[in-house]
């Protein structure tokens, strides 16, 4: 891989990852109202999570479902353009539990960062989706030295 690539220019990213407990799919503006009602009902939550340690996301005021759908689509851009990979987290019955984030990091010793989150009421599931994407990274993914904010 070339220093400046995110992924090599031949991989083929994956575009899901199952357990019994959840399931991810590639965020996009289809998301945008469970999304939104996911976040904003876990700020506090979020922002205790390791790997948001500036506090600058969630926002505590929340955004509006157009703010919301801008960042989807974003996000959404990122997967297209191989900037970056943002996973929404479903749980069995497809409600939004969650996000996992995959993008480049800013240290010259990892080369990705990693950063997920659930909401407050499914708070359980935070370990199990932090180490299902750990494995997932090693099996399906080229990156070799994540920084998984002492995950």
């Amino acid at each position: 891989m070339a220093p400046h690539e995110f992924i090599p220019a031949d991989f083929d990213p994956p575009t899901a990852l199952a357990t019994r407990q959840f399931r991810l799919e590639p965020l996009g503006p289809q998301h945008n109202e469970a999304d939104l009602r996911a976040w904003t009902s876990s700020i506090a939550h979020i922002r205790a999570t390791p790997g948001y340690p500036d506090g600058s996301w969630p926002p505590e005021q929340g955004m509006s479902p157009d703010e919301n759908l801008t960042d989807l689509t974003r996000h959404a851009a990122d997967f297209v353009a191989r900037r970056g990979f943002t996973f929404t987290v479903l749980d069995p019955d497809d409600d939004v539990i969650g996000c996992v984030y995959l993008y480049p990091c800013a240290s010259p010793e990892r080369d990705v960062e990693v950063q997920s989150w659930v909401r407050q009421d499914r708070a359980e599931l935070d370990e199990p989706l932090a180490q299902a994407v750990a494995d997932w990274l090693v099996v399906a993914w080229p990156w070799e030295n994540p920084d998984r904010h002492g995950r």
